[in-house]
């Protein structure tokens, strides 16, 4: 294949260049298997062992990037694909991106918060109210499915301090912790959007090796996510208790069952638990019969 061909065939992925999804798409990416030569600084990463090249871009970027094909996927939040699709709307356009799958991570909210002094009696005391944002689009289809009507100051950044230098009355920012908003001496006290890290990719056509790549991709995204929390336990237990263990395994399917060489009355039990298995488990396992107990983390996984 030569060159031409080569940069033709490989994926472009846009990730956010420096933020709170930037370290968890990237750990996301090496556990689907991506080696990434990037050096310091550099806003390009190619992929070495995957036709898949990362552009670190800013986040607010990353819709546009992909709806204009610029890049092929995008690793983005969902508040930002949100006020992207109601900014294009109020210009009459529509978003040409395609949201292939949902991330478990990058879990925030988009939320109201005020100065923790001021006094809050529900959505009708934000009427006349100066609300600063950075996401206008999004608080202003909140309050107008709530029939409130109060002013929106549009900030590019720093909306926390807004109250303090009497720019706003309250504020619509990500929360994520609320340490910010204690740091500011604001409290929360609505949530306009519950937002999460979102794959999402271009409206053009992909050629056939492209596309298998994404689906790929998918698939091994798939098998990361569902092993989070996810342990592999084995454990020894007379026959018996097996209707009891199944029902303290936590979130598992159909144990494995392997009778012990020697000991028709024992069994071996491999069982992959889908929630985090605690000493707690391990101790009610004990008390029940099960001995031998061994607890591995799940790295990769497919159906």
């Amino acid at each position: 294949m030569d060159q031409t061909t080569e940069r033709q065939t490989r994926l472009k992925l846009a990730v956010q260049k420096a933020g709170r999804l930037t370290d968890p798409s990237l750990e996301l990416l090496a556990r689907c298997g991506l080696k990434l030569s990037r050096g310091r600084d550099q806003l390009l990463g190619v992929g070495e062992n995957m036709p898949l090249d990362v552009l670190f871009v800013r986040d607010d970027d990353i819709p546009d990037l992909v709806q204009e094909d610029v890049c092929d996927l995008g690793l983005v939040g969902l508040n930002v694909i949100e006020e992207k699709r109601l900014e294009l709307a109020a210009r009459g356009a529509k978003a040409r991106f395609t949201a292939l799958r949902a991330l478990d991570f990058g879990h925030c909210r988009l939320a109201l918060a005020g100065p923790a002094e001021r006094s809050y009696a529900g959505l009708e005391s934000l009427r006349g109210l100066r609300i600063a944002t950075t996401y206008p689009y999004l608080l202003q289809r909140f309050l107008e499915q709530r029939s409130v009507q109060a002013e929106i100051v549009r900030l590019s950044g720093a909306v926390e301090i807004a109250p303090r230098l009497g720019r706003a009355d309250l504020i619509c920012d990500l929360v994520s912790t609320g340490s910010t908003l204690q740091a500011n001496h604001l409290r929360e006290i609505e949530t306009v959007l519950e937002s999460h890290a979102v794959l999402i990719r271009t409206p053009v056509t992909l050629p056939a090796e492209q596309q298998d790549w994404v689906e790929r991709l998918l698939l091994r995204i798939e098998g990361v996510e569902q092993v989070k929390e996810s342990k592999y336990i084995m454990l020894h237990a007379p026959r018996s208790a097996l209707p009891e263990i199944k029902l303290l395994l936590p979130g598992s399917e159909t144990p494995t069952i392997i009778p012990l060489e020697g000991s028709p009355d024992r069994v071996a039990v491999h069982a992959v638990c889908r929630e985090n298995v605690f000493w707690e488990t391990l101790e009610s396992l004990k008390r029940v019969g099960a001995s031998a107990m061994l607890v591995l983390p799940v790295e990769k996984m497919l159906a």
